[in-house]
């Protein structure tokens, strides 16, 4: 239980269901932040710990900190060094809140983890597929990663409904974070400044370089390739006389490159760390929808699985901001079939 009013609104559909419900909320924090209404920091776990007082249920704080520092932040901190953008929410969902946790509750005798997530699991036959929510939240995107086992273990009662409905629910129960606000920064940098979340934790400010073209000729100076991701238009800190995207992003040389309209979109993608849910690796390419990015809409795509594990895909039509480090997830119909990491665009 996070705090919010989804978490809290899944323990009390689960009550009314019938299941013996108890309350845990992960501490990630201890960075500064612990009295800040953050996912994972001690305020948040104050408010859960009043929602399950209101249910007559228990509750539990267990620090995962050491965990979360290790496999989120170290890996925020490698991946945007590395000139690539990573998503914090889908680690934390594969190695903390359906990793660390589920180990933590089967150990303790429970038979499930449920949350709040508006996405759909089901069981079909032997095997546990993830399905889109039927809600504009869905958030089957950041539960890719996945595994079978994990999957058989877990509860998203609110996956059919909508947030509208889940805030009447919680209200007309009583529940004392009804109507608390949603959470929308990451909860590790809660004033949205990642260069001085990456200062701090590295130590040192990021190291200017230059700008190029796809020729490599030298554009002007860049102020740290940590600043910047691909697809980027905005706040480059230098006029050009017509917009200007950021298309690489290059740790080695510490250049960014740069192009105009048109270079934002890309033919297809190279993923790797796949993880198959709805069937075990291909064999054969097939088709399927693929999203990019958590808040872009899917797009018509052929999927080809390769010998080593990786899959390239090629959309019907180019993509924009097919950003390395991100995650592409392969759609059939509302079904994931899988997904993984975004190695980089095709040319």
């Amino acid at each position: 239980m996070s705090g919010g009013v989804d978490s809290s609104a899944a323990a009390l559909v689960l009550l009314r269901a019938g299941y013996e419900v108890s309350g845990v909320t992960m501490l990630l924090h201890k960075n500064g932040w612990e009295g800040t209404s953050l996912c994972g920091s001690t305020k948040e776990a104050e408010d859960a710990a009043a929602v399950c007082r209101h249910l007559g249920i228990s509750h539990q704080v267990v620090d995962f900190s050491p965990i979360f520092a290790e496999m989120v932040q170290q890996n925020f901190i490698s991946e945007y060094t590395a000139g690539r953008t990573p998503n914090p929410c889908i680690r934390c969902n594969r190695y903390l809140k359906f990793g660390a946790m589920l180990d933590y509750a089967l150990k303790a005798g429970f038979d499930y983890v449920a949350t709040g997530h508006y996405a759909l699991v089901e069981q079909e036959n032997d095997r546990f597929l993830l399905r889109r929510a039927p809600t504009d939240k869905d958030q089957s995107y950041v539960l890719y990663q996945l595994s079978q086992h994990q999957l058989s273990h877990v509860l998203t009662p609110l996956g059919r409904m909508e947030k509208p409905e889940i805030r009447r629910l919680a209200e007309e129960a009583g529940l004392p974070v009804a109507h608390k606000a949603e959470s929308q920064d990451i909860c590790f940098i809660p004033d949205g400044d990642y260069n001085g979340f990456l200062a701090r934790e590295t130590g040192r400010e990021p190291e200017p370089g230059d700008f190029v073209d796809a020729q490599g000729h030298v554009l002007g100076r860049h102020r740290g390739i940590t600043r910047y991701t691909i697809g980027q238009r905005k706040g480059l800190g230098i006029s050009f006389g017509q917009p200007m995207y950021v298309t690489k992003i290059d740790p080695a040389s510490n250049q960014v490159t740069l192009g105009p309209e048109g270079s934002q979109y890309a033919p297809g993608l190279l993923a790797g760390d796949v993880n198959w849910i709805a069937f075990d690796q291909p064999k054969e390419p097939f088709e399927a929808q693929v999203k990019v990015r958590y808040r872009a809409g899917a797009s018509a795509a052929m999927v080809f699985p390769l010998e080593d594990g990786r899959v390239r895909v090629e959309f019907a039509e180019p993509q924009r901001s097919v950003t390395p480090g991100q995650a592409a997830v392969f759609y059939l119909g509302d079904v994931v079939a899988g997904g993984g990491t975004i190695l980089s665009p095709l040319p």
